[in-house]
């Protein structure tokens, strides 16, 4: 049974044999490739206070987790001085990792239209590893940056998921805008 509520236009809600309601899955998904980083691809890096023009050449890589993809640096361009590329002692890689399993939007009551009990989110991450030098004859230490995302179930396929889209577009953007200051951050701990 399918039924569409004007309120919700682009909702789709179903019932099964016990009579409860059900939200629609994206009839979209599994039709875009999310993540298209080829090998070879170089990735320009943001402003950074002593680079210039910095580029990173990746490789593939095998993620830590069958949920996720990963590549490595393994060529840097740019003036980057004293950079090092990606190494089993000395990590240089980023992670992207799905769900295990996509969990949907949960029941939904027929009555109201409303969501029954807690909204689940389905959280994403993206995870920067570098190997750092801490001092001369030490080995690299090592760095990460975690991006994680937690998007309530349902959002993925509401209104063409806009907002979520638009969150992600101001991360990005904000990233890019403050890079050097990001950098300059985690170097003099000034905000």
């Amino acid at each position: 049974m399918v039924i569409l509520r004007n309120y919700h236009i682009l909702s789709l809600y179903y019932s099964n044999s016990d009579g409860n309601y059900y939200y629609g899955q994206n009839p979209l998904r599994g039709l875009f490739m999310s993540i298209t980083i080829s090998n070879g691809q170089v990735i320009t890096g943001g402003l950074i206070t002593g680079f210039t023009s910095p580029t990173y050449t990746v490789s593939d890589d095998v993620a830590p987790t069958v949920y996720g993809k990963q590549k490595a640096v393994t060529a840097i361009g740019g003036t980057q001085t004293n950079v090092l590329v990606h190494s089993a002692g000395s990590p240089f890689t980023v992670t992207f990792v799905r769900p295990s399993s996509i969990v949907p939007l949960g029941k939904i009551n027929p009555a109201t239209g409303l969501v029954m009990g807690a909204v689940t989110k389905n959280t994403y991450k993206i995870i920067i590893r570098k190997g750092v030098q801490i001092l001369a004859n030490n080995p690299a230490q090592l760095a990460s940056v975690t991006v994680e995302i937690k998007v309530p179930a349902g959002a993925d396929s509401y209104l063409a998921n806009v907002d979520a889209k638009a969150m992600i577009s101001f991360l990005v953007g904000v990233l890019n805008n403050q890079s050097a200051g990001i950098g300059d951050l985690i170097t003099t701990g000034i905000i």
